[in-house]
């Protein structure tokens, strides 16, 4: 047999991308869903208004303005919450989608043998937030937020041998949903401001 065919013959083995490669040993946390909806319909509850209430209001600053705002605040914290942690055998890692300017969110990745210490932090609300420390003594804020956060914990806590049993959520999931349920209402409430502030402009 020529040695051409026989080559045609062979099955080729599947090439991938590394961009579609993920590890096997690789685990993903994204913000929880629960916190982007309620976080960005609080933002707009708190800032749709404002461009309808312009003209009825006669206010010095014009309504395509606040509208150019309101929509570059939208995608800035819609950057923010697009951050997602990443583990796997040798660090963590936060970073955020290729559109998001390094600038603007840089990331961070800490090899699990830098890690020193799982520090607790008191915010000015009350809560906790927890620090890794290297050992060079820099600390790199854990991300309390995801979906799966005990999971993130338990893999934590397996990569350094470091004691996470006191470590909590820094806000419970209820928090938001009452968060969520009213800013619906606020939502509602917005909707007859602004039917009655184009009532008013007609």
């Amino acid at each position: 047999m020529p040695l051409e065919l026989e080559n045609n013959l062979q099955p080729k083995a599947e090439v991938q991308s590394p961009l579609s490669k993920k590890r096997s040993n690789e685990s993903v946390f994204w913000i929880s869903p629960l916190i982007r909806i309620t976080l960005l319909s609080l933002y707009l509850a708190l800032t749709i208004p404002l461009p309808f209430l312009s003209p009825a209001t006669g206010a010095s600053v014009p309504a395509s303005w606040l509208l150019f705002g309101i929509a570059s605040g939208g995608v800035v914290l819609f950057a923010v919450l697009s951050e997602r942690v990443v583990l796997d055998e040798q660090e963590i890692r936060v970073n955020y989608p290729l559109w998001v300017p390094r600038f603007f969110r840089r990331g961070w990745s800490l090899a699990w043998a830098e890690v020193q210490e799982l520090k607790p932090r008191s915010t000015g609300q009350g809560g906790l937030v927890y620090y890794l420390l290297s050992s060079s003594g820099q600390a790199y804020l854990l991300p309390m937020r995801v979906a799966g956060f005990a999971r993130l914990v338990r893999q934590v806590e397996a990569r350094t041998g470091i004691d996470t049993s006191a470590v909590r959520p820094l806000a419970q999931p209820w928090m938001y949903a009452v968060l969520l349920l009213f800013t619906l209402v606020m939502l509602l409430v917005d909707g007859w401001v602004i039917w009655t502030s184009a009532q008013s402009t007609m």
